[in-house]
């Protein structure tokens, strides 16, 4: 059984319909990330997990405890921990006394409050720091408060609402870590959303990509990439080519189909799923940068080879990027940082046939 489940959940803001009767399961002891642009419901769904929203249909089960369906369970009943975007510490509190505050409306005595306050300060990189006013501290250790108040009480369930898009970049990468490690270390039941996504990538086990209210996607990190199941997926998660062109056929005896590109030739790509619905259909064949190869000694007749002209070619440390120009169809490559070839030279591109997903037009 599923240790959080959200059932046909419905919210509207007036005609405004924020989540569209969505569905999703997070085990226990997962990290599942809500990923999405802003406005896509993907806050709202977290607040509804929280108690914060009271949903116009559905329900959340939290250890299969209904949430709405058999009378609201208001926040402090949920056993939840909940960061958000803002930190929310109070500034006139010192470190300890914030972390501390929930434990003092459970009226537990000073000792027990003082070993868990100093427990959990430890756990997320903060011992010594709890005489401290918040104004005394750095972005990324303001941050540290909040989650060290939303985990002092040991909660079923961990929120976290865009918890790191406040810091700076450098910052922000060292925290996705910092966090996965605590909460993989504590076993914590987690729900994370994010519009980043390198950091939703980072840090889940799983990723629900939304979109305008809905969920388009589940699945794994490399699933979401390297499966994506529309062209929003995939335009949203990483940096890819979209090829328009018409599906011509299924090559049955190589497990591949066949496209007729819009720059006038033919393209062989890998199955999808839907591919025997497709027939005649306009489609899109995506490919990521990383996945097209430069030939230096192009092979006559080999499938997905096509002559381009290089049109912007830009150094970026490690690799260079190429936008190539496919008979008017523009191609980004992500190349080696040694090639030699300029602006406005011809060049052969291997577009890789496992490697081209066919998305609906």
């Amino acid at each position: 059984m599923a240790f959080i489940k959200v059932e046909n959940l419905l919210k509207k803001f007036g005609n405004t319909v924020a989540v569209n009767r969505i569905c999703l399961e997070v085990q226990k002891g997962e990290m599942v990330t809500l990923l999405g642009p802003s406005g896509c419901g993907k806050t709202t769904t977290l607040r509804c997990i929280a108690g914060l929203e009271k949903p116009d249909d559905g329900d959340i089960l939290i250890e299969g405890r209904p949430m709405f369906s058999r009378g609201f369970v208001p926040p402090s009943q949920r056993e939840i921990g909940m960061v958000f975007q803002n930190y929310a510490v109070w500034p006139h509190l010192r470190v300890f006394d914030n972390v501390a505050y929930g434990l003092k409306l459970q009226r537990l005595s000073k000792q027990e409050i003082r070993e868990k306050v100093t427990e959990v300060l430890e756990s997320v990189g903060l011992s010594g720091l709890g005489r401290r006013y918040p104004g005394q501290l750095s972005g990324g250790q303001q941050q540290r408060v909040a989650l060290a108040r939303a985990l002092v009480r040991k909660p079923k369930v961990l929120l976290l609402d865009e918890p790191l898009s406040n810091l700076d970049a450098k910052l922000r990468e060292r925290m996705r870590f910092e966090i996965k490690s605590l909460v993989r270390r504590m076993n914590m039941t987690s729900v994370y959303v994010t519009h980043d996504q390198a950091e939703a990538m980072v840090m889940s086990d799983r990723i629900a990509v939304m979109e305008a209210g809905n969920i388009v996607q589940v699945g794994a990190p490399e699933e979401i990439y390297q499966d994506p199941a529309n062209r929003f997926v995939a335009d949203f998660i990483g940096t890819t080519n979209f090829i328009p062109g018409e599906f011509s056929g299924v090559l049955r005896d190589k497990g591949l189909a066949s496209i007729q590109t819009e720059f006038g030739q033919k393209m062989i790509c890998r199955i999808h799923d839907s591919a025997a619905t497709l027939g005649g259909k306009k489609v899109n064949v995506s490919i990521r940068p990383e996945d097209i190869e430069i030939v230096p000694n192009p092979i006559p007749k080999r499938d997905n080879l096509f002559k381009g002209t290089i049109v912007h070619r830009a150094y970026l440390g490690n690799f260079l990027q190429f936008f190539v120009d496919l008979n008017s169809t523009m191609v980004r490559v992500q190349a080696p940082y040694d090639l030699t070839q300029k602006e406005g030279e011809e060049i052969f591109l291997f577009l890789n046939p496992e490697k081209c997903v066919i998305l609906p037009g």
